[in-house]
């Protein structure tokens, strides 16, 4: 599949812009962390870029989520590594490999780049930092809904917290205009 195609998809399975817009920052996000570990960016982008595009079918049902949209694009010919990934991420399998855990670690992580975003002056990806945002980590209270303890998992991919955030920051940043950030 290509990324136009699964864009394509994506534009007719979601209608929430935040959410698309999400999609496309995990995507940036594991493109980014793809380069740093010499894997199939091609790949990686694709299971961060369709990871939640059954989010919103199964929004009244979440324990499907995943499911459906594994099921959804092993039929349209995804590969088995991210079908596995997306299962992966909203919980149905245990993490095996990189690309599992970047997936898990990541989903949760573009929401606290967001906020911190959102939250500095002039609300833009390129004014913030890593630093910044592993400030806005410690504080428990802030993005409450980005979970910790996932987003710490990345210590499975051997990078230590402030070096993924930056990774992924600059992944994000790299699409800033499309993010509206």
């Amino acid at each position: 599949m290509t990324r136009d195609e699964a864009l394509k998809l994506l534009d007719e399975k979601l209608r929430n812009a935040n959410l698309f817009k999400h999609c496309l920052a995990v995507e940036a996000c594991l493109r980014e962390l793809a380069k740093s570990f010499d894997e199939n960016e091609e790949n990686w982008g694709l299971a961060g870029l369709l990871h939640d595009i059954d989010y919103e079918e199964t929004s009244a049902d979440p324990a499907r989520h995943g499911l459906v949209g594994a099921q959804f694009l092993e039929k349209k010919g995804l590969s088995q590594e991210i079908i596995r990934a997306i299962k992966v991420h909203a919980g149905h399998l245990p993490p095996a490999s990189k690309l599992d855990w970047a997936l898990f670690a990541t989903d949760p992580l573009t929401g606290l780049i967001v906020a911190s975003a959102l939250m500095h002056p002039d609300k833009k990806l390129k004014s913030i930092d890593s630093n910044f945002v592993l400030r806005r980590f410690k504080e428990k209270r802030f993005a409450a809904g980005a979970n910790r303890e996932q987003i710490s998992t990345c210590k499975n991919l051997e990078l230590e917290l402030d070096g993924f955030i930056e990774v992924c920051l600059r992944g994000m940043q790299s699409i800033d205009t499309q993010l509206g950030l």
